[in-house]
């Protein structure tokens, strides 16, 4: 399969280009040329196999020209160690949780899995000098990359991480690691750190200097593999004889997450329509109502993760659709909910139903009470668990939520973190004296 840029100016690329480079030479992020077509007899018999076997169909059809059958298959099955199970919530409304994983958050799957691929080919390269993986996180991708590639010989990875917005327990996640994980605290928000890695990337004389590759949904082996629960919900539902008009709802901040489920859609997925939940950081919900994109700096909220003012994945779904408006309008819609109707709906889901929602779960679950029309059922994406943002579930809810034994882990480690500015120059002569 080759790769070509959002941007229309760089050369095109193999697999193991696009994930080693992550970011095209012109900007651009990578878009595979052409997306294949699952045959009927998939989707007739999806509801009698496993998360597993639907994830190796899905990931033949996206990397089996790229890479050994028995080796996709291994990593597949290892990345899935894990179930993303589907939960009823209330009538006609269920959840996709996807915080099962070692790090309790939906990244989980695209950064293992992606730890796997890029393992796959440093071997394939004879181990020629040190990969190293810049991610700048929001909350939840910094601990799924990090714990995703922890040890992974030949690979060092620095996460960066806007000081003081992201929650004690994601932070933890990231910083207690040491080994191969350098987590690196930067006085900005998120788009800033965003910012740092892009412009390394960009920058001649660091790339000469070092083997840079990212671990953010911008790169492909990072968003791609996040289809596969969608082709899982999908199965679930279709045993439960709920999938004829059902609808995706997915709580939306650099749009990595509900990108890969469209990727779904193109691929066959029998999805009816789709709804991106914001929280506050509404541009591509602006977007949906005027057709201008127009980024923001971003605002801070109850569901930090999704603190996105220019979300990066929203070239690929621009892309993807022929850059029409009236497409992507068509199949997809929108939500935005400021930080006390996020309240009110996790009270008011837990009153309901006795069902714990996070702050960015509560944004998805609330777009299908809203927008859920007569015969629809939805299915929304509970993103992280409830224990991940501790001190607000409790506070909002009033009670306590359980602490998962492998949460509690991190949480008794050493705080380790390099403080950074904003400025690229001191992020580059950081990485310049690695």
């Amino acid at each position: 399969m080759k790769y070509y840029s959002t941007n229309g100016n760089a050369p095109i690329a193999d697999l193991h280009k696009a994930v080693v480079k992550g970011l095209a030479e012109d900007r651009g992020l990578y878009m595979p040329e052409k997306i294949k077509q699952l045959p009927k007899d998939f989707f007739d018999n999806i509801d009698k196999m496993s998360f597993q076997e639907i994830a190796y169909t899905v990931a033949d059809a996206f990397f089996g020209e790229d890479v050994e059958a028995d080796a996709l298959k291994k990593i597949v099955y290892d990345t899935l160690s894990f179930d993303c199970p589907v939960v009823k919530v209330k009538d006609n409304i269920y959840t996709l949780e996807l915080f099962h994983g070692p790090t309790l958050a939906f990244k989980d799957v695209g950064a293992r899995f992606m730890a796997r691929l890029l393992q796959y080919f440093i071997r394939q390269e004879n181990g020629k000098g040190q990969v190293n993986v810049l991610v700048a996180t929001s909350g939840d991708t910094g601990s799924a990359v990090a714990n995703g590639f922890l040890g992974v010989e030949g690979i060092h990875v620095y996460v960066l991480y806007p000081k003081g917005k992201v929650s004690p327990i994601q932070e933890c996640q990231f910083t207690t690691l040491g080994k191969n994980i350098t987590a690196i605290e930067v006085d900005g928000v998120f788009d800033d750190c965003q910012a740092l890695v892009k412009n390394a990337f960009m920058d001649a004389e660091l790339n000469q200097h070092m083997k840079l590759t990212s671990a953010n949904s911008i790169n492909v082996a990072r968003f791609l593999p996040q289809a596969f629960y969608y082709f899982n919900a999908y199965a679930r539902m279709k045993a439960l004889g709920k999938a004829d008009n059902l609808v995706m709802c997915v709580p939306s901040g650099n749009f990595g997450n509900i990108c890969a489920a469209l990727f779904g859609h193109e691929m066959g997925l029998p999805i009816a329509r789709f709804i991106a939940a914001n929280n506050a950081n509404d541009i591509f919900y602006n977007y949906l109502q005027t057709g201008r994109y127009e980024p923001k700096p971003s605002k801070q909220t109850l569901a930090n993760a999704m603190d996105v003012g220019d979300p990066s994945n929203f070239a690929r779904i621009y892309d993807l659709y022929g850059k029409s408006h009236e497409r992507i309008s068509s199949l997809i819609g929108g939500a935005t909910y400021g930080d006390e109707q996020i309240r009110q709906t996790m009270r008011q889901c837990y009153e309901e139903t006795d069902y714990v929602l996070d702050p960015h779960g509560a944004c998805g679950y609330q777009a299908l009470v809203d927008g859920l029309k007569p015969g629809e059922v939805g299915v929304f994406c509970e993103t992280a668990h409830p224990a991940k943002f501790k001190e607000k579930v409790d506070d909002i809810l009033g009670i306590d939520v359980d602490i998962p034994a492998r949460l509690r882990a991190f949480m008794q480690g050493q705080k380790q973190s390099v403080p950074m500015t904003k400025d690229f120059a001191d992020f580059k002569q950081y990485l310049m004296n690695q």
